[in-house]
């Protein structure tokens, strides 16, 4: 296959794996263009010495990407981190939002978050939501983490919030649920400010954003340093790390549980929700999907041990999906409404 060509699949995949292009080509705003060319020059050398032996196909060449994510150059990162700055401005947001992007928690420039707020917000519910990516990868302004929450929630009057954490190397996932406190404590001090009410937050993730909202949700000590109130719930979209523990003794796990949790079982102790669990937790909904072999057995442990306080949704969606369909008009979206009724969140 002429290198071009096997360049261009590549660079593409390389794309998909920071979801700064989502969208058809033929759909992309210019920038969004723009962006797509600027990365595919910075990382013409990574592409070439890394996965120049990699068949394409099959989803190959972006699993080679992952797996030598951390050998980039500073060049390629640089332009991916450009790229996934900017990302924001080509998400779908319906006519009327109004969003305040980049609002800091911390003193890292990772530390932000972007808070999209209706016509007018008043006593509004708040739903802060941390994305997912293997803790190494991400963006809050994705449209599989925005769009169709933001269609649905608020035209009910709903703020929404999207998190940005540190990620690995930079930062375990034990640092990355202090990053989630830190966040959610800072939208418990500016939600009445935005016309939220602050008795009626909820905590949401997706994937490892789901593992970091239900440990900071099990781990009292975690949201104790960073100054959280007690909230009203949470939403974990399809995590299967509760259990680290059981989750790395699996033969044929992906290798990035292995690049965010190490080897050292104390480690994967402090980072397991069903091992830290103590009690007093917010009530909370573990979606999980029915199509993978340990979500929903995770799920269930960890509701076993919070004694009534968690309750297992199982769907019949893959992983993103679990995701990017929730706030379309569906059974799965009416029942993650029908719990948060259920807690006073309507």
């Amino acid at each position: 296959m002429p290198f071009v060509r096997l360049f261009v699949i590549a660079a593409c995949a390389l794309l998909a794996l920071v979801q700064s292009i989502e969208a058809q080509e033929s759909n992309r705003p210019a920038g969004a263009r723009s962006d797509r060319r600027e990365v595919m020059r910075a990382c013409r050398a990574d592409l070439r010495s890394l996965c120049a032996d990699t068949q394409p196909g099959g989803g190959r060449m972006a699993q080679c990407l992952r797996d030598r994510a951390g050998e980039l150059s500073d060049g390629c990162r640089s332009a991916i981190s450009d790229a996934r700055s900017r990302q924001g401005r080509y998400t779908d947001i319906p006519a009327g939002v109004k969003v305040e992007r980049d609002i800091a928690y911390g003193s890292e420039p990772e530390q932000r978050m972007d808070v999209y707020l209706p016509q007018k917000a008043e006593k509004a519910p708040v739903i802060v939501m941390v994305h997912g990516g293997g803790w190494a990868r991400g963006s809050k302004s994705a449209g599989a983490v925005v769009e169709n929450k933001v269609a649905h929630w608020l035209p009910k009057g709903f703020i929404f919030v999207s998190v940005e954490t540190q990620l690995l190397p930079k930062a375990d996932p034990l640092q990355q649920a202090a990053d989630v406190a830190a966040a959610f404590a800072s939208v418990q001090q500016k939600a009445a400010s935005w016309g939220g009410d602050t008795s009626r937050i909820v905590l949401m993730g997706h994937s490892a954003g789901a593992h970091l909202v239900v440990l900071v949700s099990a781990d009292k000590s975690i949201g104790e340093k960073a100054g959280l109130k007690p909230w009203a719930g949470t939403v974990a979209l399809d995590s299967a790390a509760y259990d680290v523990a059981v989750l790395m003794q699996q033969p044929r796990r992906p290798k990035l549980y292995d690049k965010a949790f190490g080897k050292d079982p104390d480690f994967w102790a402090k980072a397991s929700p069903t091992q830290q669990i103590t009690g007093g937790t917010p009530p909370m909904l573990l979606v999980c999907s029915s199509l993978r072999r340990l979500s929903c057995r995770q799920a269930e442990t960890f509701a076993a041990k919070a004694g009534g306080k968690a309750q297992v949704l199982p769907v019949a969606l893959r992983h993103e999906q679990v995701n990017s369909e929730l706030g379309k008009d569906s059974g799965y979206t009416r029942d993650v409404d029908d719990f948060l009724a259920s807690i006073g969140i309507k």
